[in-house]
C-alpha cells in the first residue's frame, strides 16, 4: 500500500480519483489547492502526488516548485488540453508525467503504477539488482546507490531524470529517438512523447552540464533523437 496525495480544486475529481486509487489498495490523502498539497507532503509520508495545474490560492506549478525543494517523490500533473504551455512548465520544474482531462481511469492507474514502481526501485522498499554503474567523461552514475555525479559534485535528479540518464549512458554513442526513450522510461508510446522527453532532456542538461547551451555529453541529433557521448575525448 502506498500513500498518494490527490490535489484538485474540483471536489468531484478528487472523489473519483480517491475511489479508483483506493480500489487498488492505496491510502489516499486529499488537498484542494497547492498550499494544502505542499503541507500534506511536509507532514506525511507521501509516495506520489496527483495534482491539478489550475487551482486557486496556490496553483500546481507553484506547488510543484515548493515540493521539489523538499522531495523527489513522483508528481503527475492533471491538465486540460488547453494548458500545453503550463504542462511544459510543469515538466520543466520537476513533474514526472501528466494526464490530460477528461482522463481515463485505466490510464491514470497505469501511470501511477509506473511512477511508483520506478520510485521504489530508486530508493523505496525494493532493492534493484546490483550493477556497477556507468561513467562517461565527468558524469558518473551509480545504480546501486542511485547517485549521479558531475565533475565530482553530486547532482539531485528526479526518478524519471535518473532513468533517462541511465538509459542513455547504458547505450553510450547510440542515438535514441524520443519515442524509444518514452517507451523505455514511461512504458508506452504516449501522446506528446517528443515534448515530454525534450523537457526532461533540457532539465537534465541544466543539472549535469557546465554549459547547457553547449553540452559536452548529452547531445541532440537533429530529426533523430538524443545520445550520450564523452565530450572530453579529443
Amino acid at each position: 500500500m502506498y500513500n498518494i496525495l490527490v490535489c484538485d480544486d474540483e471536489r468531484d475529481i478528487v472523489s473519483a480519483l480517491k475511489i479508483y486509487l483506493e480500489s487498488e489498495g492505496h491510502n489516499v490523502f486529499t488537498a484542494f489547492n497547492g498550499s494544502e498539497a505542499v503541507e500534506a507532503v511536509k507532514q506525511n509520508d507521501i509516495h506520489l502526488v496527483l495534482m491539478d495545474i489550475m487551482m486557486p490560492v496556490c496553483d500546481g506549478i507553484t506547488a510543484m516548485v515548493k515540493i521539489r525543494e523538499i522531495s523527489n517523490i513522483p508528481v503527475i500533473l492533471l491538465t486540460a488540453k488547453s494548458e500545453d504551455t503550463d504542462k511544459i512548465i510543469g515538466l520543466t520544474v520537476g513533474a514526472d508525467d501528466y494526464v490530460t482531462k477528461p482522463f481515463n481511469p485505466v490510464e491514470v492507474i497505469a501511470r501511477v503504477k509506473s511512477q511508483l514502481r520506478r520510485y521504489m526501485q530508486l530508493g523505496g522498499g525494493q532493492k534493484s539488482e546490483p550493477q556497477s554503474g556507468y561513467t562517461i567523461g565527468g558524469i558518473e552514475l551509480n545504480d546501486k546507490t542511485k547517485q549521479v555525479f558531475s565533475d565530482g559534485e553530486e547532482v539531485s535528479l528526479t526518478p524519471t531524470e535518473f532513468e533517462i540518464l541511465k538509459l542513455l549512458m547504458k547505450n553510450e554513442g547510440a542515438v535514441m529517438s524520443p519515442k524509444e526513450i518514452y517507451r523505455e522510461v514511461w512504458g508506452g508510446d504516449g501522446y506528446g512523447a517528443e515534448s515530454t522527453v525534450a523537457v526532461h532532456i533540457r532539465h537534465l542538461r541544466e543539472k549535469i552540464e557546465i554549459n547547457p547551451a553547449e553540452p559536452r555529453y548529452l547531445k541532440v541529433v537533429w530529426a533523430h533523437g538524443y545520445k550520450m557521448e564523452n565530450g572530453d575525448k579529443k
